[in-house]
């Protein structure tokens, strides 16, 4: 069951919209950085692999099979290796995944208000983080004017005053965006590490029960 709400919290945040909209965008012959979905991955194999190996530490608890007892911990403790490890690589690149969408996002901006924008796509692209974003500009002064001056580019509201109000930059809003989401991966990751820890722990109970119990 543990297996099976990782899995399905991993897939969700892979195929959210916010995210897939904006890390799906190609300016020019450039991708826009997706090293935020290497944990979403993670998580996935985490999941799906916590499954099979339930069932397995089921299995060999209905069976009392030593054995199956004894692969079901070591394949615990790989999964437990792995996952300290990814929580390491997150906890070091979680203000690189923002900063890396931010620069994409600022050459697009760049790009979009250039004379010969039409040429490329940054315009589509500046577009498309503003809308999913609901932002206009980047965080500096030429991003607080963006929403008056270029209509085209940014969100558009009722009025010229909501319009200057209203806007916020982009930078403010990518940082949210994937504190958020790294913030609901690591409460999945400690959820699933309370869990394993248990599940060893037990599953070493049960198997020396059935050794001492097979002696008598």
């Amino acid at each position: 069951l543990a297996g099976g709400i990782i899995l399905g919290v991993a897939l969700w945040l892979r195929h959210d919209s916010q995210t897939t909209n904006i890390l799906y965008l190609q300016l020019g012959d450039k991708q826009a950085p997706n090293t935020f979905y290497v944990g979403i991955y993670i998580l996935i194999a985490v999941g799906a692999v916590m499954m099979f190996v339930g069932f397995l530490g089921c299995y060999g608890a209905i069976q009392e099979s030593q054995c199956l007892l004894g692969t079901f911990f070591t394949c615990l403790v790989i999964l437990f290796a792995c996952e300290v490890a990814a929580g390491i690589w997150g906890f070091v690149n979680k203000d690189q995944i923002a900063k890396d969408v931010k620069q994409f996002y600022d050459q697009a901006f760049q790009q979009a208000l250039m004379a010969e924008s039409d040429m490329n796509n940054g315009k589509a692209v500046v577009k498309t983080f503003h809308e999913t974003l609901d932002c206009c500009g980047p965080d500096n002064a030429v991003g607080v004017i963006t929403p008056l001056w270029r209509d085209d580019l940014c969100p558009k509201k009722e009025s010229f005053l909501k319009n200057l109000i209203e806007s916020s930059n982009c930078h403010k809003k990518i940082d949210e965006l994937f504190s958020g989401k790294l913030y609901l991966i690591g409460i999945a990751a400690i959820v699933v590490a309370v869990i394993m820890i248990f599940e060893m722990i037990l599953s070493m109970v049960l198997c020396c029960g059935i050794r001492n119990s097979s002696i008598y």
